[in-house]
């Protein structure tokens, strides 16, 4: 199997710092992983340098590290969620969201995660007609730098709520997307475009590759 990264692929690094008393990562640690950056529509065009995204990968045997640094021109958000931040429907205003599918997945099934620029949330498992709260233990925490208009989220996720039987040696596949705007015609940002007529993210075909490095 060709593990070497290109344009199609993201990299996991291996964390090596013990986390802080919150299960967060310190800003050396994330200096030790890779970025993608992409700030094109869904279909690859129009791009927009002040709506870049960057996304960062690290991994533990029993964490998933993501984060997210976002630049925006405007944010718009919900302001009510459940008590611990989860937020149905809460792409219809601006948030960041990875789609994983770890190896051994049925083809059209795989997990999402979304955090927005106030911190809610939500995980699901998605399958062919099916859509249910994934419940994965997922840590999150999110902060607005008004003057630099960037606004950055972390995500800590328990492995075994993605992949149960998790090995460094497989490669999953994902990819990654922005929303921002609260009324059409709204930004819609991939990572691997999805070349639908409409924006459209739930398409595993158009996935990335997402390796794991020691």
């Amino acid at each position: 199997m060709n593990r070497s990264p290109d344009e199609n692929t993201i990299v996991a690094a291996r964390m090596l710092q013990v986390p802080d008393a919150k299960g967060f990562l310190s800003p050396s640690a994330w200096a030790t992983a890779s970025a993608i950056r992409f700030s094109t529509d869904w279909t690859g065009r129009n791009a927009d340098p002040l709506r870049e995204t960057e996304v960062r990968v690290l991994w533990s045997p029993d964490t998933l590290y993501l984060k997210f640094t976002a630049k925006y021109r405007v944010i718009t958000v919900f302001a009510d969620s459940e008590p611990d931040g989860r937020r149905d429907q809460m792409w219809d205003r601006d948030v960041a969201e990875a789609f994983l599918q770890p190896t051994g997945s049925p083809a059209n099934s795989y997990k999402e995660f979304e955090v927005s620029p106030n911190g809610l949330w939500i995980d699901l498992e998605i399958a062919p007609g099916e859509k249910r709260n994934l419940q994965s233990g997922l840590r999150r925490r999110v902060a607005v730098d008004e003057q630099r208009k960037t606004w950055q989220a972390e995500l800590a996720i328990p492995m075994h709520s993605i992949a149960p039987d998790f090995h460094a040696s497989q490669e999953w596949r994902a990819n990654f997307y922005r929303v921002e705007g609260s009324a059409e015609p709204r930004f819609y940002s991939a990572w691997r475009p999805t070349m639908t007529p409409q924006p459209n993210f739930h398409l595993p075909e158009a996935f990335g590759r997402l390796i794991f490095t020691e």
